[in-house]
């Protein structure tokens, strides 16, 4: 009959239940913590998941002869920023020729561009090819913000000289070098821009890690240029692309309902492989086509042969 516990007793028998409470915080934060570790990896991870210059190849110990100029851009940190300029065989003062900016993949150098050297001399182009940050004979840390301080630089450079027509200069970028060439495109509206497999933003690559975009610190978003660009458009990809789907080229072409005319030329391939094998001739013809059809470009001012535009 004796109905009085100690209160030690009573403390003992009604405890489990908050333990239990504390235990289960405990766990449902676990995953929460390691989400937050792992986005904190990528975060830190992400410039060389980008920017992956370890891999590029090591610059030419001579530059190759058809480089008859390099420029150098000393930043304000004492840094050096560098681009290589061809002109077009037949370019003068008295004969400005039109120029390709030409922005490379992340695993590029500059150095090693021989097949856009010799399909621009082919179109009668002046070629610039801006070096990234880091790569190659660069100095520097390669970044949205540090890759298209440079490209402006260049840029400015470029309009200063008498034997280019500033009123046709084309930009084309190649995987992430479609990026710099978007943006620059947006701050200066180009006779006409290219995009080679390239993406919507590199932003959009974090949902596939299942992380925040707003994590990514160099987002490109390529997606925004095209929607408001009125200059004409070549989308160009490889609908087996394994590094930058398809569905990227697609939703590009959407989006680019101001241009004035938008081209769209897909070829049986993956990424690294692009355009195919078989296939060089046809695109370095769709390019010409595309840029003379609505770009000014005068045909094959040099009278080459088109099918040696393709490298051996």
């Amino acid at each position: 009959m004796n109905d009085l516990a100690h209160p030690s007793e009573k403390e003992t028998t009604a405890s489990p239940a908050p333990r239990r409470r504390r235990w289960m915080r405990r766990v449902a934060l676990y995953p929460l913590l390691l989400y937050g570790v792992y986005c904190g990896v990528l975060f830190f991870a992400q410039d060389s998941l980008m920017f992956p210059r370890d891999m590029a190849p090591a610059p030419l110990k001579f530059p190759t002869e058809k480089v008859t100029l390099e420029w150098e851009r000393l930043r304000d940190d004492g840094s050096r920023g560098v681009a290589w300029f061809i002109p077009a065989p037949n370019a003068s003062p008295e004969n400005p020729r039109p120029v390709v900016i030409f922005f490379h993949g992340n695993a590029e150098i500059i150095d090693h561009q021989i097949r856009q050297i010799e399909g621009c001399r082919q179109l009668g182009c002046s070629l610039l090819l801006p070096e990234y940050p880091g790569y190659g004979r660069a100095e520097g840390a390669p970044s949205q913000a540090s890759i298209m301080e440079d490209a402006e630089y260049f840029y400015d450079e470029l309009r200063k000289r008498q034997d280019v027509d500033s009123e046709r200069i084309y930009l084309h970028g190649r995987s992430i070098g479609g990026g710099p060439a978007a943006q620059l495109a947006a701050r200066h509206r180009p006779a006409a821009l290219i995009l080679e497999s390239t993406f919507t933003s590199l932003a959009s690559f974090a949902d596939g890690y299942w992380a925040p975009r707003f994590l990514v610190r160099h987002p490109f978003h390529t997606d925004d240029v095209v929607s408001t660009l009125t200059s004409p458009i070549l989308i160009m990809h490889g609908r087996h692309d394994s590094i930058i789907p398809f569905r990227h080229a697609e939703a590009l072409r959407d989006l680019a309902t101001q241009s004035t005319h938008v081209g769209f030329v897909d070829y049986d391939c993956d990424h690294n492989d692009f355009p195919g094998r078989d296939n060089e001739e046809d695109y370095w013809r769709s390019i010409e086509t595309f840029l003379s059809e609505n770009a000014n470009l005068d045909r094959n001012p040099a009278g080459a042969d088109r099918k040696s535009a393709s490298p051996s």
